[in-house]
């Protein structure tokens, strides 16, 4: 579950405009995806659903997420030029526009990026005030705010693993705030999201990491407001 906004989510963060929902959301989204990938992306398929699918041009949601792309934070004064400055840095992109997609929030955007033999897909929700919800990475349901720091792991799917990966972070004396499992089928991969009060410890990281059964750690960082 989503935690309920603030008062400093209601004002909004410090941004290049005109739109809240329209801007800062998409370019904190298009920065997960590039995280996720962690590279810039030389491609990416953007696609922007219902009311986005309306309005992105116009609120210049497309420049929004070009911009986080290239790693540019919301108060970035190249967002504007973000169109110009991905064609010069060869960051080829698509833009498409899908209405009336009811499985979807009002504002969503999906991000499919790729990068030599990388890719990643990152569907994200755009709840105003620069407030995002991300809902799912590379197929597996996410549903992380990224208001505290989030560890994603990537496993095989074997009983007692998510025990096992709790007694780490309560050995380290972590706090875990949410924790879900999402699976792509019984006995295959399990996507972990772990949303921590404090940052994971690099020696923790290399530890999980170096688990046989464990695919891929990342640290996806919290947003700053």
């Amino acid at each position: 579950m989503n935690e309920p906004s603030s008062i400093f989510d209601m004002v909004g963060p410090v941004m290049i405009g005109p739109s809240s929902s329209h801007t800062a959301g998409v370019v904190r989204i298009a920065n997960v995806a590039a995280h996720v990938l962690e590279h810039t992306p030389e491609e990416a398929e953007i696609t922007f659903y219902n009311s986005f699918a309306k309005t992105f041009e116009g609120h210049g949601s497309h420049r929004a997420a070009l911009a986080g792309l290239l790693g540019y934070n919301t108060d970035d004064e190249r967002i504007r030029d973000a169109l110009e400055i991905a064609e010069g840095e060869g960051l080829k992109h698509k833009f498409r526009p899908v209405g009336n997609a009811s499985i979807y929030h009002p504002n969503t955007i999906k991000f499919k990026v790729s990068r030599g033999n990388s890719s990643a897909e990152v569907v994200g929700e755009s709840l105003g005030g620069g407030v995002i919800n991300i809902a799912s990475i590379n197929g597996f349901r996410a549903n992380v705010g990224l208001k505290l720091s989030t560890l994603m792991i990537l496993a095989e799917d074997r009983p007692g693993k998510i025990g096992f990966i709790a007694n780490i972070m309560a050995n380290d004396e972590l706090n875990i705030a949410t924790m879900s499992v999402s699976r792509s089928g019984k006995n295959d991969l399990a996507c972990h999201f772990i949303e921590l009060d404090s940052d994971l410890p690099k020696i923790t990281l290399d530890y999980l990491r170096h688990l046989a059964w464990v695919k891929r750690v990342l640290e996806i960082p919290k947003i700053e407001f």
